[in-house]
């Protein structure tokens, strides 16, 4: 079988090695061999045989590259301002960073350049929120193959008379349609008498509502609590602070 040529910087993101604007931005620096030689030329394709290396700048950079978490309060956008609402990257500044914040490195303004959320929360969502400068960490978390799950705490009325039928919280745990297309299984469970957990492995707009507004709930409030690994802890609200080494999603 013949095997099909390849764009470097897309060959480059399935090795993991970075993502493709990362990857672009090496080629154009002469950071990236292929096969021992040095390829400069942005658009070059490769065989997926040719062996990729980096040279050590490029990891160094890599490395200067931070991940950072948020508690977004309402009213906050997750990524461009729009209609006049401020974006949550507003929030990161040295006065906003957790007191309990461990994490070696120091603030500095070139951090909120290519600084961008990894994932969606909605304007009247709080909760867990991730930004980063890091391509590979924006891939986990939202790449087309990403098996990163997200849970939720979401505070609920029902609607109708009574309590909500189990047939119904079956219903939001695996059945439900969206947007023409069966929604993944989700684990949907009781936390207390008004309040729901959902973990989710997809993150359709406005999923969480619509799914509860399917089965007559109305959210009162919605608060993500953790995204795979890391949880949003005591991270207080409208204060961020850094992902450490030793953290994975």
């Amino acid at each position: 079988m013949s095997e099909e040529l390849l764009r470097l910087s897309k060959r480059m993101s399935e090795l993991g090695l970075c993502s493709r604007r990362e990857a672009d931005e090496w080629i154009a620096r002469g950071w990236v061999r292929v096969d021992g030689q040095v390829v400069s030329e942005l658009g070059t394709k490769i065989y997926p045989s040719q062996r990729v290396t980096v040279e050590r700048q490029a990891a160094a950079e890599q490395s200067k590259r931070v991940t950072i978490l948020i508690n977004k309060p309402v009213g906050f956008v997750s990524g461009q301002a729009e209609d006049g609402y401020t974006p949550a990257i507003a929030l990161i500044k040295p006065e906003n960073r957790w007191a309990e914040c461990d994490a070696p490195e120091q603030f500095h303004p070139t951090q909120l350049r290519s600084l961008v959320p990894a994932g969606r929360l909605d304007i009247d969502s709080v909760g867990l929120l991730v930004l980063t400068q890091d391509g590979r960490v924006a891939k986990t978390l939202i790449g087309e193959t990403t098996n990163v799950d997200k849970e939720y705490l979401v505070r609920v009325q029902y609607t109708k008379e009574g309590k909500l039928p189990e047939s119904d919280l079956k219903k939001l745990n695996h059945g439900l349609w969206m947007d023409g297309k069966a929604l993944l299984p989700a684990k949907v469970r009781w936390q207390n008498e008004d309040q729901l957990s959902f973990t989710l492995r997809e993150g359709k707009k406005r999923q969480i509502r619509r799914m509860c507004d399917m089965v007559g709930l109305r959210v009162v409030g919605l608060k993500r609590v953790r995204i795979g690994k890391v949880k949003l802890g005591n991270l207080p609200e409208g204060q961020w602070r850094y992902l450490k080494a030793d953290e994975q999603f």
